[in-house]
């Protein structure tokens, strides 16, 4: 259904518009700027972003990628499912919400699932007179050629420079006779929420569109990938603007398009820019080596809740729990250990988890960092030597452990049934020999851990920093645990070869759930 549109006469929007300034002045609610409304009401227009606009469209390109059939990306207009991790509370999206409506968003030509070739259309800038192009990884993946049309009509096959996945960029090199018209990176350490954002692109293979709007927020999450710190932005943007520039009024890059949330598959107003400051190194490493080297530290992180703060005695919940150690890695040889609390890298504090991966991987690999730990109800300092990442340690899942579907050990009333962990057990969960403990062999439907992070097929290492060595002594800690009034009870679990900690309130346990 097509929406109504309604035209006013002139005169009756001016007094629409100066009813509605005194409204607001008499309700008390100052207008963010006086001089915004004051312009409006006396008729004056706005800015223009005319300017800005002719200075720099010219370098803002359509990108035409001939992809392989059955491999092309376009078929995948939604992030992978289960691509959502656990969500922090301060931002980000409700994982069921991006599973359902966070899009990577580019046009395809051709019928999905042909056995031929589709082309998939999006969105790129030019950085540098010679011909280099900057745009999104997944616009480029899987690419057999790839064609870049300029404003003039201009069109040049381009050869891949460089990718990196873990950003969603991708460098891209076009030859031409002339010096091209290109764009400068702006700081967008320095934007804030509420500044004016030009974002220019080919939406739905319309050329060289324009939309303005604002910086909605900063520092976005979208469980896209790990080094998430995403401006959101509220103009409009679709399929096609992929890779395309968000340009402060200054005319610089601030921003590369790369999804937006909608139920609908086009704008809402809620997309999503990759931070120039975190897009330059990655574009110039990609011009000057044709990969990303990320510093690398080498532990499993996971994220402090309140009820882990509360277990480990730190005064708040911050910083990023260590709940596995790399071996041979620079954590390791720097006496980093499980149970850790990373508190700050360099002087930079940690407050959430997710911003020690970016912290890390943006530190000179071979630096003698100061890494600020919690351990033992202190702060203390190690100095690790930041390692290259080796390929694949960015991505450290956890799976799902299989029931053992027979009740080996009477449940007490903690609602959990609880095993040894025999050689014959270990081998079908798959439990490293390093790992020991006790087996979750099931648990009751009215237990306290059946809404926890807690499967079975899950071996718990420890409870509250202390090894446990059988069902009985697990059933015990917990029990001595619930009476003892300490408010949490942290465990270690091994869930298919992974650690990682879970905390729980204490007041829960020892009454089941049906007990009101």
């Amino acid at each position: 259904m097509l929406a109504s549109v309604f035209h006013l006469p002139r005169a009756a929007i001016s007094a629409a518009a100066v009813l509605l300034g005194l409204t607001i002045i008499e309700i008390g609610c100052a207008p963010a700027d006086p001089q915004f409304l004051a312009s409006s009401i006396t008729g004056r227009s706005l800015p223009s972003f005319a300017t800005v606009v002719e200075g720099v469209m010219p370098a803002v390109v359509n990108v035409s990628a001939i992809q392989r059939a059955s491999k092309t990306a376009a078929d995948q207009t939604e992030l992978p499912a289960g691509s959502a991790k656990d969500q922090s509370a301060q931002g980000g999206l409700p994982p069921s919400a991006l599973d359902e409506f966070l899009r990577r968003f580019f046009e395809q030509r051709g019928r999905k699932g042909a056995p031929f070739s589709s082309t998939a259309l999006g969105s790129g800038f030019i950085v540098d007179p010679s011909g280099y192009v900057v745009t999104d990884d997944h616009v480029v993946e899987n690419a057999d050629k790839i064609i870049i049309t300029l404003q003039d009509g201009g069109q040049y096959s381009a050869r891949v420079v460089g990718r990196d996945a873990m950003t969603d960029l991708a460098l891209v090199k076009i030859d031409a006779e002339r010096p091209l018209p290109h764009v400068t990176w702006g700081n967008s350490d320095t934007t804030r929420v509420g500044d004016w954002v030009l974002a220019i692109g080919n939406p739905f293979g319309l050329d060289n569109t324009v939309s303005s709007g604002i910086i909605s927020a900063r520092g976005r999450d979208i469980h896209a990938g790990p080094y998430d710190d995403f401006l959101q932005i509220d103009a409009a943007i679709n399929r096609g603007n992929s890779g395309g520039p968000t340009f402060d009024l200054n005319g610089n890059v601030i921003g590369i398009n790369t999804a937006i949330y909608s139920p609908n598959g086009g704008s809402v107003g809620i997309g999503f820019a990759i931070p120039a400051n975190l897009a330059r190194p990655v574009v110039e490493q990609l011009k000057a080596n044709g990969k990303v080297a990320r510093g690398w530290l080498g532990v499993q992180i996971q994220q402090v809740t309140p009820e882990i703060a509360e277990s480990f005695g730190l005064p708040k919940p911050e910083g990023a729990l260590v709940a596995g150690v790399n071996a041979d890695g620079p954590a390791a040889r720097a006496g980093m250990a499980q149970g850790d609390i990373i508190l700050s890298v360099n002087g930079h504090d940690i407050s959430r988890m997710r911003e020690l991966p970016l912290v890390v991987a943006q530190t000179a690999i071979g630096e003698t960092a100061a890494v600020k730990v919690w351990r033992g109800n202190a702060e203390t300092t190690l100095r690790p030597v930041i390692g290259e990442m080796p390929e694949g340690a960015e991505t450290l899942e956890t799976k799902r452990g299989e029931p053992e579907g027979q009740a080996l050990a009477r449940p007490g009333v903690i609602g959990l049934k609880l095993a040894p962990l025999t050689q014959q057990r270990r081998r079908r969960l798959g439990v490293p020999l390093k790992v020991n403990g006790v087996v979750v062999m099931a648990i009751d439907e009215d237990s306290p851990f059946a809404d926890a992070d807690l499967l079975p097929g899950d071996v718990i290492e420890s409870i509250n920093q202390r090894p446990v060595t059988s069902p009985e002594d697990a059933t015990r800690r917990l029990q001595d645990a619930a009476a003892s009034g300490r408010g949490s009870v942290i465990m270690l679990i091994n869930r298919d070869g992974t650690d990682h900690y879970l905390a729980m309130s204490i007041d829960n346990i020892g009454q089941n759930r049906r007990s009101g």
